[in-house]
């Protein structure tokens, strides 16, 4: 990976942030790194087990080698046996993203632990977004794909020592309720250490450990569908400017048993690098709510934000209608109010109307509608859960706000 400059612009009237959202075993760490890499950039855990000290190997804990130089922060340096709670999680990763933003580089904050970082974005009133620009890019795959991998995943943990790594932090008593022992790894291993332990059989051990394997694959894969569900969640949240990134046709190349590297470096390091570049080097607010490079226009961003967080929940992809400006070149003027007054109002860019939208964003509805157009066309491809928000997903329109 080539190693370059950028770190924070310091002409942003924010400094900057990004996210590595993903499931367990979607290789977020791998894009961290890189991103770090390129943009001179610190990586900060958001790992709720990684913050423990010992068990690399159950709890995926990036290598020396893995990190290629690149700083991070909270990996490691809490007793296995503490509570590190969310709240936490908020004060130490706020201080480091602090320290980073002091040196002049890019906090790149990683890991799987949602309800972490969530503490940390929306805590204290939500202060975090008012004093950052955030970038949140989600590295997803097609949930076939992504459990046929956490079980390859498991197994490749078991090759390199699962087994005599949890043997060497067993005794009977153990509790898997705090700090490292949470870990999918060591309470489904609790059986199998036990009975060796009292002298068991070699077939009955045999058959335990297999079990253990297999139940440490079904929670891994439970863990990653839980993950996705609270992405999809935060995805709707105000200031949430998640983009979605398909890592599934790696997945596929590695099912395959081929060469992956180029697949990952075209689909999901070039659209992130590009994406990132504009993020980091943006010096208005115009430009970082438009690094999809679409022009600022409030419905082809809308209608993006859709379909980067579509799942594979979805029968069949459908597609998705084409931007109104296309077919009515007359809107142009009144989308550039639309894009002024998002400016002036000094909100994060546009989104679907909600069922029961904020106060702030009712206000802003209501201003933005005598500038832009009323309706605009809604696209056959809309979440699921996005669906629930509207004021009727029966109806072929919707009117556009910003919040």
């Amino acid at each position: 990976m080539e190693s370059g400059g950028g770190g924070v612009s310091g002409q942003s009237l924010k400094p900057k942030v990004v996210f590595v959202l993903g499931a367990t075993a979607t290789g977020k760490s791998k894009l961290a790194i890189s991103i770090a890499e390129r943009f001179g950039g610190e990586v900060i855990n958001s790992d709720k087990i990684q913050v423990y000290d010992g068990f690399p190997i159950i709890t995926n804990k990036v290598t020396k080698e893995e990190a290629a130089g690149v700083p991070h922060h909270l990996l490691g340096g809490v007793h296995p046996d503490a509570d590190f709670t969310a709240e936490d999680f908020r004060r130490e990763a706020a201080a480091a993203i602090a320290r980073v933003l002091s040196a002049g580089r890019l906090p790149v904050v990683a890991g799987g632990s949602n309800t972490y970082v969530e503490a940390l974005v929306e805590g204290d009133g939500g202060a975090f977004l008012e004093k950052y620009n955030c970038l949140f890019v989600w590295v997803d795959a097609a949930p076939d794909r992504l459990q046929w991998y956490t079980a390859e995943r498991v197994d490749d943990m078991v090759r390199r020592g699962l087994v005599g790594e949890a043997r060497a932090a067993f005794y009977a008593g153990a509790d898997y309720t705090r700090g490292a022992r949470r870990a999918i790894g060591l309470p489904e291993m609790h059986a199998y250490l036990l009975a060796e332990r009292e002298g068991a059989g070699e077939a009955e051990l045999a058959s335990m450990l297999e079990s253990a394997v297999r139940e440490i694959k079904r929670n891994t894969f439970r863990l990653a569908d839980a993950q996705v569900a609270k992405i999809r969640r935060l995805s709707t949240l105000d200031g949430w400017d998640v983009r979605r990134v398909d890592v599934t046709a790696v997945f596929e190349r590695m099912a395959e048993g081929a060469p992956h590297k180029e697949t990952w470096e075209a689909v999901v390091w070039k659209p992130c690098e590009e994406m990132v570049t504009r993020f980091v080097h943006s010096t208005s607010k115009d430009d970082e709510e438009n690094i999809n490079g679409d022009g600022g226009d409030a419905h082809a961003s809308a209608m993006r934000r859709c379909k980067d967080t579509e799942r594979a929940s979805a029968p069949a992809r459908l597609p998705v209608s084409s931007s109104p400006l296309d077919a009515a070149p007359h809107l142009q003027e009144r989308y550039a109010a639309l894009r002024l007054a998002r400016r002036r109002s000094g909100s994060h860019g546009a989104c679907l109307m909600r069922r029961t939208p904020s106060r702030r964003a009712r206000t802003e509805r209501e201003a933005v509608a005598k500038l832009a157009p009323r309706v605009l066309p809604l696209p056959r491809l809309i979440l699921p859960y996005y669906k629930q928000l509207l004021t009727s997903h029966k109806n072929p329109y919707l009117i556009a706000f910003v919040s």
